[in-house]
Order: C-alpha cells, then structure tokens, then sequence
C-alpha cells in the first residue's frame, strides 16, 4: 500500500476540504439545526486543517504526520 500512497496529494486533499468548508454556503435551516450545522462545520475544518497542515515521513512502512500546535509568534 505505501507504494500507491501519495502523502503529498492526500494532505493538498486535505487543505482542499478545509477550505471548502470555510467557504461551504449555510443551508437554508434555522435555530438549533443551524447551530449545529455551524457547530458541526468548524469541528470539520479544524480536522481537515490539521491535517492538511502536516509534515510527514515515512520510514520502514510507518506514515508519520507532524502537527506543530505551538502558537505562531
């Protein structure tokens, strides 16, 4: 499997998904649906950013993907 994996093409997937959730167009619900639907999208594009964030290697079959959390000064 490492040998079909394109880290660099899944992760550019990754900022791709991102960023069509930051641009995603509210649906037309109200109240609580709407809420969670806000809610529910801001969790996605957290997740998809990380990840499309990532620095990765891998070594002897393992896929490592690095996350800097650390504030940006």
């Amino acid at each position: 499997m490492a040998d079909n994996l394109d880290v660099d093409a899944m992760i550019a997937r990754f900022r791709d998904r991102a960023h069509a959730v930051r641009n995603r167009p509210l649906p037309p619900i109200a109240g609580e649906e709407r809420q969670r639907f806000i809610e529910q999208a801001e969790l996605d594009h957290l997740d998809f950013a990380i990840i499309g964030d990532a620095e990765w290697k891998l070594v002897d079959g393992v896929l490592t993907l690095t996350v800097d959390l650390r504030p940006t000064s």
